[in-house]
């Protein structure tokens, strides 16, 4: 009576499509529930899935073996692809600050680790795919383990013979450690160095507004006889204000409000509303005449102020010199908002699906002017498909690319991890390539990495606990921890003392490369919690897509030059 709930829950040795989808949802959703749990802060997050899927996997549970390989790739995919979107904005505009630094840092901890797990493999004489598995498993590397698989298995497929170990199960042995090290790490590192965490918050809330272009508006009235009934075009080139924008102007005396033009002339106690960088609309008021406290500039009544969002064809890509808005409309764009920034508008500016653009104008050239730029909020909401997966298959197809390389057995691949991540960091920093666009709001990003991750960490769990306990048995586990500490700690030493001695880093930077440099999640969620403050996530996102690229790359060099 009850075999059909047997088929389904208890474990088989030829499971069927349709109870390998009921283990992949245990797993998963048994992960998350003990991903919750915290001790003093700490939580493992989505990594937990992969430890349910190694106890159930010990259990007996299994999948069936090609939709595991399918579903552990397709995870990977999904994955980076999320984490490439959503850090591309930050991670290009952060090298125009320190992220040149913070990178060259993070990537010499990536090279630590690989010249350390040389030196492992040649003194205890462990095989290279055990070693990248400890490697990878020590700095809690998932897309560095998904491309030495597939080296691996390209291996193999090229020499049949040639047989290797599954590099998941010293991965899964030194993951712990991994996550555990970098906590422990950033916890030392706030004692060694004496750390007034407030301190160096408040240090770093302050310098990066000093170092923000924040745009400001305020009003000016005219009393400098030196600028009476000289065009704006005359004043602005006069004394160097490129940089501004006169969004509305009031004559004196009159109550009529408009949007002017660069050969707009002024005259005596006129009113202006400016836009720009604090430093630079106080050096326009300084120059043309004093802040005014006229509030009928402010009135709605013949002008108005709007925020469109960029969601039709017409607008996509195209340049504000181009759409015109001014000539066509007599609307002035005052402001473009994209991933978190606020931008002055420029002519040159190019308008990028789903952003946000400020005009000032009368409402009915507005309301015309949402014809061609779009302004449908919904629209947003909705998925597109057509750019997520059109951005997926131009990842996979650059990861798929084989770059020989003089006396290396099989040609080197980005893979499925390296590639999608690639494509996804170009698509968010251009806008998209054709009719696939950037733009996918916040809760799909969140949802597609986080869906991604469960189920490569279900596969690879679950996949690896089958015969879990003999393998550490066999291979003497606690010796692959051992190993795996000084491929976890090492590195991170030496980040943490060039880091804050030498290159005087604030501590909520230095402890969100720490984590980003071994891209873990869970020890970015305790930096997180561990000094009250999201801070550390700015240094995480900054290093993570090229050090990621790197580790995908060392995991497949050091499989392709040690087999």
């Amino acid at each position: 009576m009850f075999d059909w709930f047997k088929n389904l829950f208890l474990p088989s040795e030829t499971p069927d499509s349709t109870q390998s989808i009921i283990v992949i949802l245990l797993t998963i959703g048994l992960g998350v529930l003990v991903g919750r749990f915290k001790i003093k802060k700490v939580s493992l997050g989505v990594s937990a899935v992969m430890f349910v899927g190694l106890f159930l996997g010990h259990a007996g549970y299994k999948i069936n073996i090609e939709i595991s390989h399918f579903i552990r790739e397709f995870g990977l995919i999904l994955f980076v692809y999320g984490i490439g979107i959503m850090v591309g904005p930050s991670f290009f505009s952060s090298f125009k600050q320190e992220g040149i630094r913070l990178n060259l840092l993070a990537v010499s901890t990536v090279l630590l680790s690989a010249i350390i797990a040389v030196l492992i493999m040649f003194l205890a004489n462990i095989e290279v795919a055990n070693v990248v598995g400890i490697m990878s498993g020590s700095v809690t590397n998932t897309p560095g383990l998904g491309a030495a698989k597939t080296t691996l298995n390209d291996i193999h497929l090229q020499n049949p013979l040639k047989i290797f170990s599954d590099p998941a199960i010293a991965y899964a042995i030194t993951y712990p450690m991994g996550v555990l090290g970098v906590i422990a790490i950033v916890i030392l590192s706030k004692v060694v160095f004496k750390v007034d965490v407030h301190e160096e918050i408040r240090a770093l809330v302050t310098s990066q507004k000093e170092a923000l272009t924040v745009l400001t508006r305020k009003k000016c009235r005219i009393t400098n006889p030196l600028v009476f009934d000289k065009s704006l075009h005359q004043i602005i080139k006069e004394y160097q204000l490129d940089n501004v924008i006169v969004s509305r102007l009031k004559h004196s005396g009159s109550h009529t409000v408009f949007s002017p033009t660069l050969d707009t002339r002024v005259a005596e106690r006129d009113v202006l509303m400016i836009v720009g960088s604090p430093d630079m609309v106080t050096r326009f008021i300084e120059i043309i005449g004093k802040e005014s406290t006229d509030e009928v500039i402010e009135e709605e009544n013949d002008i108005v102020t709007k925020t469109l969002f960029v969601t039709r064809k017409s607008a996509t890509h195209k340049t504000l010199a181009a759409l015109d808005l001014y000539n066509k409309y007599g609307l002035k764009v005052t402001r473009v908002y994209r991933s978190g920034m606020e931008l002055l508008s420029s002519p040159t500016l190019e308008l990028f699906y789903g952003d946000r653009i400020r005009v000032v104008g009368d409402i009915d050239d507005i309301n015309e002017v949402e014809k061609i730029i779009g302004n449908s909020e919904n629209k947003l909401i909705e998925p597109d498909f057509l750019s997520l997966f059109g951005g997926l298959l131009i990842g996979i197809i650059l990861g798929s690319i084989p770059l020989a390389l003089p006396s290396l057995p099989v040609p080197i691949k980005l893979g499925f991890a390296a590639g999608p991540l690639l494509a996804a960091l170009f698509i968010s920093r251009y806008g998209g390539i054709g009719v696939i666009h950037s733009y996918i709001n916040n809760g799909a990003i969140h949802f597609m990495k986080d869906l991604g991750i469960c189920l490569f960490f279900a596969s690879v769990g679950l996949y690896a606990g089958t015969h879990f306990v003999e393998n550490f048995v066999q291979y003497n586990g606690w010796s692959w921890i051992y190993y795996g500490a000084f491929i976890t700690f090492i590195p991170l030493i030496y980040l943490a003392i060039v880091g804050r001695v030498y290159m005087k880093l604030n501590f909520a930077k230095l402890i969100g490369l720490m984590s980003g440099s071994y891209t873990d999640p869970a020890a970015l969620a305790f930096s997180n919690g561990y000094i009250q403050s999201d801070l550390p996530t700015q240094a995480y996102a900054t290093v993570y897509p090229l050090v990621t690229i790197f580790r995908i790359l060392v995991a497949q060099l050091l499989v392709l030059l040690f087999y």
